[in-house]
């Protein structure tokens, strides 16, 4: 069947910003979507992780009306993501972005803004994304980091409800992107909806409400980040000691010199017989699994 895209009219108050259902992407024979079924809430800030390949980008393309689904149902505020009425509610900073080389940096602002019914100034924009010292500067003339804080800006220049940042802090530096947490904290702050995806799964940790994993093609898990941490049922145990005794419930074992960092299914049985074991130790910490652990465990256990 055809991709539904359904009108102003289903529209309703508290609905979610996105409604994607059973929606596919087939490029020729490669189906880079397989039945997603995905709400994006308002005030909140999805962080949407996945390998490469995983269908990431499809998906906030076909969010935005970018793409069009093979199949499915897809929702932008209730209706058409290639409604223009919706699109003047959104702001987007994709992976890849171009720039006409002659127009300086207030000048590129000034004309996204112009779009938008309540857009916040061009010299805002410039502050809270550390463009002031190139206002003045043609796009041509801008450095990898400089034409990638402008891409972001642009997202939100326009002061919408929802900002879609397909990789934003890719290139940039740590001050840089650090500041760009901040705006995109205040912006959620405001009950405004942030779609983010990235490869800094620090990045996902320290923002997003809600984190959705993707791969090849496949929502395989979604919670907020600790509840993504607890579904792989484990937690790192890490002590000092000479050797390393006989543990239950042993996962895996990584040591650094008498470091060990033991990964278990049961923490409480294996420190009982670490105390038990005879073996003198120090520094017992006992540690959730980091996102990007849990992570890794749950793509491969995807496959």
């Amino acid at each position: 069947m055809d991709a539904r895209l359904v009108g102003d009219e289903d529209a309703g108050v508290g609905s979610p910003v996105v409604t994607m259902r059973g929606v596919r992407k087939l490029y020729g024979s490669v189906e880079a979507l397989r039945g997603i079924d995905l709400d994006v809430r308002p005030g909140e800030l999805l962080a949407m992780l996945g390998p490469n390949g995983a269908g990431k980008t499809t998906a906030i393309n076909i969010m935005l009306g970018l793409r069009r689904a093979t199949e499915g149902e897809v929702r932008l505020f209730g209706g058409d993501p290639r409604d223009w009425r919706c699109r003047l509610r959104v702001g987007a900073t994709p992976q890849n972005i171009g720039f006409p080389g002659e127009l300086k940096v207030r000048e590129v602002l000034e004309l996204v803004r112009a779009h938008y019914p309540r857009p916040m100034t061009a010299e805002e924009a410039m502050a809270r994304f550390g463009l002031e010292d190139v206002a003045g500067r043609r796009t041509s003339a801008l450095s990898g980091g400089q034409r990638r804080r402008l891409a972001v800006a642009l997202a939100f220049v326009g002061n919408p409800e929802v900002v879609f940042l397909d990789e934003p802090t890719t290139g940039l530096d740590v001050e840089s992107r650090r500041s760009l947490w901040d705006a995109t904290r205040e912006f959620v702050s405001q009950g405004r909806t942030v779609v983010l995806t990235t490869h800094y799964l620090e990045e996902a940790e320290a923002l997003a409400t809600r984190v959705v994993v993707i791969n090849e093609g496949k929502v395989v898990a979604e919670g907020r980040v600790d509840e993504i941490k607890a579904i792989v049922g484990v937690r790192r145990v890490r002590f000092e000691a000479p050797s390393l005794p006989a543990l239950p419930e042993v996962v895996s074992v990584h040591q650094e010199g008498c470091t060990y960092t033991v990964y278990t299914k049961d923490s409480d049985a294996l420190v009982r017989a670490l105390v038990t074991s005879g073996v003198s130790f120090a520094n017992l910490e006992v540690l959730a699994v980091s996102l990007e652990e849990a992570f890794i465990a749950i793509t491969e256990g995807s496959r």
